[in-house]
């Protein structure tokens, strides 16, 4: 499995892909990506509302104004797990570019859970931008579910960024 993700070309869009294995049940896993405690952990402060089907995403990184930052949207398709399956989607309103949209698919592999996130409708410069900046957070997913604090977001950014300099 390879942390960096890919990007595909869909027309003129393009799609931003990860594949990540979390040693841990695929009801931990949905918990720390729609909880809204357990998500401000690893990626910040907000909402994902499944009854009024909005989501809110304030992160505390990048540094940046929470103008730029700030993602809306509606949720697209809520399916939490059942018979080791689950897909978390939503809409992806963010000033500093296109309108997007995330899927958060979860397979559940014996105690283990395979997440297919894929980030849809981007150009495909700001799908690369998006790149080391996904990995970094899924870094920070990663260490919060294993109880250890996550990684500084710039500083894993930082770390990882360099393995990405064919997508730039």
């Amino acid at each position: 499995m390879n942390d960096l993700g890919t990007i595909t070309a869909e027309g003129e869009h393009a799609v931003l892909t990860f594949h990540r294995r979390f040693r841990f049940p695929i009801d931990r896993v949905w918990a720390a990506i729609t909880d809204d405690a357990e998500r401000k952990a690893w990626f910040g402060e907000g909402t994902v509302d499944p009854q009024g089907k909005t989501v809110v995403i304030e992160p505390e990184d990048p540094p940046a104004p929470m103008e730029a930052k700030r993602v809306t949207g509606r949720i697209l398709t809520w399916q939490p797990p059942e018979n080791g399956r689950a897909v978390f989607e939503h809409e992806w309103h963010q000033r500093i570019v296109e309108d997007s949209v995330v899927r958060y698919e979860l397979t559940a592999e014996g105690d283990e859970t395979l997440l297919q996130f894929t980030h849809s409708g981007l150009s495909e410069r700001n799908a690369k931008g998006f790149a080391p900046g996904t990995h970094a957070f899924f870094d920070r997913a990663e260490a919060f579910l294993r109880n250890e604090t996550p990684p500084n977001w710039s500083e894993r950014y930082a770390e990882v960024a360099p393995a990405y300099p064919a997508w730039r």
